[in-house]
């Protein structure tokens, strides 16, 4: 089991000093990744349900909280580091423009030599979109095809995209990726999210879900894979939990290989690893 810290990028650490000590302490104390979050804006009134809470809404004061921009704070982070896993926990992809984020995200790649773990998700925040003057209709769709054109502009000298949201005759993408592929995690907890992970993805990435819907969802995502003649088996499977032993335990039963914790401030990261080590160990 490998243990990543979620949402580093918020409040405090949005300043330079801090996000660099935060991120160099958690590759010394051990930390497989640090991810960043994404929402480039929260807008004040809202009807769109957030999928992960009962009550459908985000906590109160969340929409003021500092949120640093993903790939900008992890490149921060990459300065700072030389070996921890950079993740993006998630990158809202349809709200991007995909040839300008293509440029980005491997350019991260490249200055972080080969650590950037991508993950996206199609988004739930109507309103966020309405902001930005993207569609929220259809956004699974684009993200499928951005994805898709992604991987075209990472792979193909004079790379070319025909398709109903990404158009674009032969072009240069300079640089490409230290890696090849850049890993896809594919956040969401949808039977559409299971079908995007199998289909383009290499991590499945549901957060914050039961361990037997993390099974289920798991299972999906495999068959999907096997449908369109992918090997199901390299479909891994992630998700986060607040790191305690017995949920711990059941998450390696589904066969769960990467958790995410709640990131914490520097001075404490050493004893939380500590803790979830001990955890781990005992199961």
């Amino acid at each position: 089991m490998k243990f990543g810290l979620m949402a580093a990028n918020l409040m405090g650490n949005v300043e330079g000093v801090a996000a660099g000590e935060l991120a160099r302490a958690a590759e010394e104390v051990g930390f497989h990744s640090i991810w960043a979050a994404e929402h480039a804006v929260v807008p004040v009134e809202y009807s769109s349900t957030y999928p992960y809470d009962e009550g459908g809404r985000l906590f109160k004061g969340a929409g003021q909280l500092d949120i640093a921009d993903p790939l900008i704070w992890l490149a921060f982070a990459a300065a700072a580091t030389t070996k921890i896993r950079l993740a993006t926990g998630i990158l809202i992809l349809p709200q991007r423009n995909p040839v300008v984020a293509a440029k980005e995200i491997a350019s991260l790649d490249r200055l972080s030599n080969g650590r950037l773990d991508l993950g996206i998700g199609s988004g739930w925040l109507r309103e966020e979109f309405d902001a930005l003057g993207v569609p929220f209709e259809a956004r699974g769709a684009r993200t499928d095809e951005y994805l898709r054109a992604l991987r075209v502009l990472w792979s193909e000298t004079e790379a070319e995209f025909h398709g109903e949201f990404v158009d674009f005759a032969p072009v240069y993408c300079q640089p490409k990726p230290s890696q090849s592929p850049i890993p896809i995690l594919v956040g969401g907890h949808s039977d559409r999210a299971a079908r995007r992970a199998g289909e383009l993805g290499d991590v499945f990435f549901p957060a914050e879900r039961s361990v037997e819907t993390l099974a289920s969802l798991h299972s999906a995502a495999k068959q999907y894979a096997e449908d369109v003649g992918r090997d199901p088996s390299t479909i891994a499977l992630w998700t986060t939990s607040t790191g305690d032993s017995e949920h711990l335990e059941q998450l390696i039963e589904v066969g769960v290989t990467q958790v995410m914790v709640p990131s914490r401030p520097p001075e404490q990261l050493q004893d939380r690893y500590a803790q979830l080590i001990i955890d781990y160990s005992t199961n």
